[in-house]
C-alpha cells in the first residue's frame, strides 16, 4: 500500500514560483474592494490556539491583511483553556481594536473549543494548538469549507498524516485555500537560492544537511489539581502525542526545505537519539516528559541522495552549521541565500535596495489573504502533510534503532492519540509510581 504524498518536483517548483510572484506583487496590491469568499466586503477570522505562536499568529495576519487593504477581522477565538483563550482576546482587542470584534459569548475553550469557532460565522480559520490536534481541526474546517492558515507541524503520527491527505484532497476539490506555517517558502533569499539549485547551477543534489541545535525548551510544573490530561495538554511539547518531538516541532523547519530542494519525501529513513539531559535532576513529583533531546537521522530519497538530519536541546553544544546545506555534482549552497559553483565564484543574495522591515511570518498570510481575494488556487497542505510526516519518520527511526520505510510508517505506524479526549480521561503515556514516562528505547521500541 503506498501513501505516498500526490505532489511531485513539478509541483514543488511550480508553488515556488507561485510564490515568488506573490512576493513581488502583494506588496503593491490593493485588494480592498475585492469580494471574498463568503461574497461580502469583509473577510471574518477565528483563531484556533491562544498560546504565543497562536495569538502571534493572529496578528501577523491582520498585520498582513491591513498592508494589502484586505478588510479583515477576528470575530473569535478558541483554546482548550479558557485562560488562554481569554488572554488572547483581551491581547487581540487591544494591539487591533478596529480588525476585532470578539465578544465573550466568542470566546471558547474545551477539547470541542474548535468546533464552535469553525461554526462562529468566520470564514477564515488560523490553526495554533499543539501540532497533535492540527489533523483533526483541519479535517473539520475542511468539511465545513473554510479557508486556512495551519502552523507547523501538521501531525504527529501516521494516522494523523493519513487524515492530512485526505482533507487536502477534499480541499483542492472544493477551491479552498489553505497556507502553513513554513515561512522560508515565503522568503526571498530562500525563493531565488532554491530556484537557483532548481535550475541547475550546482548539478545534481547528492547530499543535503539540516540542523537546528539548541539549548533547551520551556517546563511547567505539575500543579496539585491537575488531572493526568491537564499536566499533559500544558506541558504539549514534552509529550509525543502532542508535540511530535523536538524533530517534529522544530527541526521540521529545515526538513521542509531539504525536501522543498529535491521535490519530493524521503523513502527511508535510519538513525539515533536519546534523552541524555532534559530530565536530568528533575524532580518527577514536579513533572517529567518522554521527548528525547537529540536525534540524528539518514533520510534516503528515491535517487539514492541522502539528507544528513540533525537536532538537539541540550545546553552548551555545538550549535550547526548554517541552517541548510546543499551538495551537488557541480557545487553547494546554503538554500538561506548563497550559492557557490566549484571553482567559481560565490553567489549572495542580495536584498533590492530600499526594501526595508520585511517579515516572512507576515508574507506567508500575505500570499494566502491575496490567493484567497483573487480566487486563486492555493495549495500548502501537500508539503505541510509531507515535510511533517518527514520529521515523524525520522523520529520512528531513531526511537526504534532500526532502517523505517516511508510506505510501511504511513500505512502501520500506530497512533499516538488518547482513545477519549476530556480531562478525565488518561493520555497513552502514563507515569510510573516514581512519576516518570516511558520514553523510547532504541532496540525495543516497535515503529510499526
Amino acid at each position: 500500500m503506498s501513501m505516498r504524498s500526490n505532489h511531485s518536483r513539478r509541483t514543488f517548483l511550480k508553488g515556488s514560483a507561485t510564490v515568488a510572484a506573490g512576493i513581488s506583487l502583494a506588496g503593491s496590491l490593493n485588494i480592498a474592494r475585492m469580494a471574498h469568499a463568503g461574497g461580502s466586503g469583509q473577510r471574518k477570522v477565528a483563531l484556533i490556539g491562544c498560546g504565543g505562536r497562536g495569538t502571534g499568529a493572529a496578528g501577523n495576519h491582520l498585520d498582513a491583511a491591513a498592508e494589502l487593504g484586505d478588510d479583515a477581522k477576528i470575530i473569535a477565538v478558541a483554546d482548550a483553556f479558557p485562560d488562554n483563550a481569554k488572554r488572547a482576546a483581551d491581547s487581540l482587542t487591544k494591539h487591533y481594536p478596529k480588525a476585532t470584534d470578539i465578544p465573550p459569548e466568542r470566546i471558547f475553550d474545551g477539547f470541542d473549543a474548535y468546533q464552535k469557532a469553525i461554526a462562529s460565522g468566520a470564514d477564515t480559520i488560523i490553526m495554533a494548538t499543539s501540532p497533535g490536534f492540527r489533523p483533526i481541526h483541519y479535517k473539520a474546517a475542511v468539511e465545513a469549507g473554510k479557508n486556512i492558515f495551519m502552523e507547523k507541524p501538521c501531525c504527529t503520527d501516521a494516522p494523523g498524516y493519513r487524515m492530512l491527505l485526505a482533507a487536502n484532497k477534499l480541499a483542492e476539490a472544493k477551491n479552498l485555500k489553505v497556507g502553513v506555517g513554513f515561512q522560508r517558502r515565503h522568503t526571498p533569499s530562500y525563493l531565488e537560492t532554491v530556484k537557483r539549485i532548481h535550475d541547475g547551477m550546482i548539478g545534481d543534489v547528492l547530499l543535503l544537511r539540516g540542523y537546528w541545535n539548541g539549548s533547551g525548551i520551556w517546563f511547567r510544573e505539575r500543579k496539585p489539581d491537575m488531572t493526568e490530561m491537564v499536566y499533559q495538554v500544558r506541558n504539549w511539547y514534552h509529550f509525543v502525542w502532542l508535540c511530535g518531538d523536538n524533530i517534529a516541532e522544530q527541526h521540521v523547519h529545515n526538513i521542509d526545505v531539504c525536501n522543498w530542494v529535491k521535490g519530493d519525501h524521503p523513502v527511508e529513513a535510519n538513525g539515533m537519539g536519546s534523552c541524555i539531559q532534559r530530565y536530568k535532576g528533575r524532580d518527577p513529583k514536579k513533572g517529567m516528559g518522554q521527548i528525547y533531546d537529540n536525534h540524528f537521522v539518514e533520510f534516503t530519497y528515491k535517487d539514492g541522495s541522502k539528507f544528513f538530519s540533525q537536532c538537539r536541546q541540550i545546553p552548551n553544544c555545538w550549535g550547526g552549521d548554517g541552517g541548510e546545506k546543499v551538495h551537488g555534482t557541480k557545487g553547494t549552497a546554503t538554500p538561506g541565500g548563497s550559492l557557490k559553483v566549484t571553482g567559481g565564484e560565490e553567489w549572495k543574495y542580495q536584498a533590492p535596495k530600499g526594501k526595508k522591515g520585511f517579515n516572512a511570518m507576515v508574507q506567508e498570510h500575505k500570499d494566502l489573504i491575496t490567493a484567497i481575494c483573487k480566487n486563486q488556487k492555493y495549495m500548502e497542505g501537500h508539503h505541510g502533510a509531507s515535510s511533517s510526516f518527514t520529521a515523524v519518520l525520522g523520529r520512528m527511526a531513531t526511537y526504534s534503532g532500526r532502517v523505517v520505510t516511508w510506505d510501511d510508517a504511513a500505512a502501520k505506524g500506530p497512533s499516538e492519540m488518547p482513545e477519549r479526549l476530556a480531562w478525565d480521561a488518561n493520555p497513552k503515556a502514563m507515569p510510573d509510581a516514581a512519576g516518570n514516562y516511558p520514553i523510547a528505547i532504541p532496540g525495543v521500541y516497535k515503529a510499526y
